[in-house]
């Protein structure tokens, strides 16, 4: 039986119009300032006027001219003045001006977290918290001011984190003006625990001990499925690793973890099914279905997607009440109306869009292409298997392009592969959500049966991520979204011609037959007798030293947090790992440990002597037990070899005793050092070392000289130009992240290996980077994809 009635195929379009004008009138208002939204509900009132007047014998016109007519009568009002109001807000003017201010507000949202990738002595993970709140009471350098305007709280995340909506707290911090177009009017940035904070709701409590319980009941599972399974359920990725969150982007299964629409139809369809079951009334169906909604909306929270859902799930189950069969399109538009007008500031949301984009596609589209696979002998499962990930992707592509800056070609095929399990998921989430705390038991048990769900949604999300060309580049922003609009209206137009569905299907192929099997059966990536790959990790350093024996290397750090090192290696086709050195414990060289061990062996985890940060030297510690690797100790003098590798310990020459205090040039210069001789020559590898251990180093060992330097600090001021001319290399690899706030690489310390004659390579710009042999010396070969600004 297909999933679509016939009667979905011609959707009641009298509410659009209404919801358009007011939705662009908003989005005006917000983006050129509240004047445009008044010019375009005047508009709209004006248009809906004229076909009042002419269209006197059309019911249907009739009336979707008179709530036109309503709704722009509204957005030149009340909408235009609620955004006049943040507009000219009095701490908006004084948050220019970057003033301290004392804040009486209520929290709106709960707060989200804001991860960063780890650096030096601090930590990978959350550090800060992004909060709105809304202000009772200001006072700006000591003066009293008027403001009743929504604010953006940054603040630290381990005393603010467990606020909930609905608590009203005193906050001192310093503003700074808004950057997005909403009705934001001032951020403020917050240092301090909150002040004098008040009760929560008691439905917000009881929600917020609801979510702790499923992150409890999680920890049974392996940490990706652990992390993954609440952002199916509820929305909650704070435990979601960074690195399944950006497969998730790649793959375009970002979705999955925003709850939508799905999540309610998943929650109340259950619901509903039970009930009809039970052969129980349509009222008190929509009754018991309705307070499943509402339970569910407050366990979630009010994201825009979810609000929407809330509101178009409610007019549907207002229709099931009263015995009418509902329109999933009116009641889209009704949604879209009511929530832009109670909160203009969903125009300008992303997440809003892109979730009545994707509904509005599987209302208009789907059915209509599901029917036409259908009429050519496709069975129904299958053609609406097909239809629906297709509709979605066409839709929401414009609006996924101008919020990421790229479009997932991949993302059909994953949708495909991941819906059958997203439901069962859902589901055994939520009853494992609503039973953990009375019935501990029975919550872990459907946790345990959800694993395999999350765990193929992972492998969907991995493999979909690792595709050749998953992700093609594209212009960010509102233009962006508007010219990919632009490309898909085209392409969809062109298609409706035989001749040009025709052609476009043979270029297709062509592609296919000619890209694929290039990539595949002779991929540009790695260079045939790579030596050394200093991988692209970000701001953060992971090399790779080649030995004699296919598939076999030595890898010295690991990057600043899981992902990069493992794709570098898989690229590499790296599966067994000698030695996994780490040239100090900083956190952007030992972020990725846990990664290196996926799918491959490692023989064993060395260290220099340092043993700070004393938190950094636990986790690694904890990660060699838990593999149940050696973790061993390099000492200058000590020598390893392996067929084609051998590698020379020449530092630290000096570590401190550990009692005394290390803070990071002192743990930068008691970085491992290391001379490979390779197939390509000599490679020095100096970690993080800084002036002091350069020095010790020019004063200790005779000869430093290496054709190829593992730059130090990646390329930081703290370079002796007297240590960089005694190693003269030929080629010099910097490994930094792009748009990194450190100032790396230095413009000094680069000039003086240009100077000597050295090949600079820069994995900000050239993405993974080989060395490879060549009968003249060593060679340079470039991936050319390096990764993007590092978290903050």
């Amino acid at each position: 039986m297909s999933a679509f009635p016939a009667t979905d195929t011609r959707q009641d379009m009298r509410l659009v119009p209404a919801a358009l004008a007011c939705w662009l009138a908003a989005l005006g208002g917000l983006l050129l300032g509240w004047w445009t939204a008044v010019a375009a509900g005047l508009a709209s009132a004006v248009l809906a006027g004229l076909v009042l007047w002419r269209a006197r014998d059309r019911p249907r016109a009739l009336s979707a001219a008179a709530a036109l007519l309503v709704l722009g009568l509204v957005a030149a009002g009340p909408v235009a003045w609620r955004i006049r109001d943040a507009q000219q807000d009095a701490l908006r003017a004084e948050a220019a001006q970057g003033l301290p201010a004392v804040l009486r507000v209520v929290v709106a949202e709960r707060p989200k977290p804001v991860r960063g990738a780890g650096y030096a002595d601090r930590q990978a993970g959350a550090r800060s918290v992004v909060l709105a709140a809304d202000v009772r009471t200001a006072s700006v350098d000591g003066r009293p001011v008027s403001s009743s305007g929504r604010v953006l709280l940054l603040a630290p995340v381990a005393q603010w984190a467990s606020l909930l909506p609905g608590q009203e707290v005193t906050v001192p911090g310093l503003l700074m003006p808004p950057r997005g177009s909403d009705l934001t009017v001032a951020v403020l940035s917050v240092r301090g625990p909150p002040g004098e904070p008040g009760p929560a709701p008691w439905w917000q409590r009881v929600a917020a001990g609801l979510r702790a319980g499923l992150h409890d009941l999680c920890q049974a599972l392996p940490d990706e499925p652990a992390g993954l399974l609440p952002g199916l359920v509820l929305g909650d990725t704070s435990a979601l690793s960074p690195r399944v969150e950006q497969e998730f982007v790649t793959a375009g299964l970002a979705h999955l973890t925003a709850v939508s629409g799905g999540n309610l139809a998943v929650a109340c369809g259950a619901v509903l099914l039970l009930l009809r079951l039970l052969r129980l009334g349509p009222r008190l169906s929509a009754v018991a279905a309705g307070a499943c909604l509402a339970g569910f909306l407050v366990l979630v929270g009010p994201e825009p997607s979810v609000l929407r859902a809330g509101v178009m799930a409610a007019v549907a189950l207002l229709a099931l009440a009263l015995g009418r069969r509902g329109s999933a399109l009116p009641a889209l538009a009704f949604a879209v109306c009511l929530l832009v007008v109670v909160d203009p500031a969903m125009a300008t949301d992303f997440g809003f869009a892109l979730s009545v984009c994707a509904t509005a596609g599987l209302v208009l589209l789907a059915p209509r292409w599901a029917g036409g696979l259908v009429r050519r002998g496709v069975p129904p499962g299958v053609a609406e298997g097909l239809a629906i990930p297709l509709a979605a992707f066409l839709v929401t592509s414009p609006v996924l392009a101008g919020m990421a800056g790229s479009v997932s070609l991949v993302s059909v095929l994953t949708n495909v592969l991941a819906a059958p399990v997203v439901a069962p998921a859902t589901v055994l989430g939520v009853l494992a959500t609503v039973t953990g705390p009375w019935w501990p038991g029975a919550g872990e048990f459907l946790v345990h049966l959800a694993d395999p769900e999350a765990r193929w949604l992972i492998t969907v999300a991995r493999h979909g991520a690792r595709a050749p060309g998953a992700v093609i580049a594209w212009p960010g922003g509102w233009w962006g979204g508007l010219l990919a609009a632009a490309v898909l209206a085209v392409l969809v137009l062109a298609a409706r011609r035989r001749r040009v569905r025709l052609l476009m299907a043979v270029l297709a192929a062509g592609a296919l037959l000619v890209l694929v099997p290039v990539r595949v059966l002779a991929p540009a990536w790695p260079p045939r007798n790579w030596a050394v790959v200093e991988c692209d990790v970000g701001q953060g350093d992971a090399v790779v030293l080649a030995t004699a024996e296919t598939g076999r290397a030595v890898v010295v750090d690991t990057g600043p947090e899981p992902g990069p090192v493992d794709e570098c290696l898989h690229r590499l086709a790296v599966d067994r790992i000698p030695l996994l050195v780490l040239s100090h414990l900083h956190a952007d060289h030992i972020g990725g440990l846990a990664s290196v061990f996926d799918g491959r062996a490692v023989g064993g985890i060395a260290v220099g002597a340092g043993r700070a940060p004393e938190w950094a030297w636990r986790q690694v510690a904890a990660e060699a037990a838990r593999q149940a690797v050696p973790l061993v100790e390099l000492n200058p003098g000590e020598r390893l070899a392996w067929p084609g590798l051998s590698l020379d310990v020449l530092g630290p020459r000096y570590v401190p005793a550990r009692s005394a205090g290390q803070d990071g040039t002192t743990i930068n210069n008691s970085s491992v050092v290391l001379r490979a001789e390779t197939a390509a020559g000599r490679v020095l590898l100096t970690g993080d070392v800084e002036l002091a251990a350069q020095a010790d180093l020019l004063a200790d060992i005779g000869d430093l000289k290496a054709e190829v330097l593992k730059v130090p600090h990646h390329g930081s001021r703290y370079s002796l130009p007297s240590f960089l001319a005694a190693v003269a290399p030929r080629v010099a690899l910097v490994s930094v992240g792009a748009g990194n706030t450190y100032g790396h690489p230095n413009k000094s310390t680069m000039d003086t290996l240009t100077a000597l004659g050295a090949l600079v390579t820069r994995t900000d710009v050239d993405g993974d980077t080989a060395v490879v042999t060549d009968t003249a010396g060593p060679a340079v070969a470039r991936r050319g994809e390096p990764r993007g600004p590092p978290r903050r």
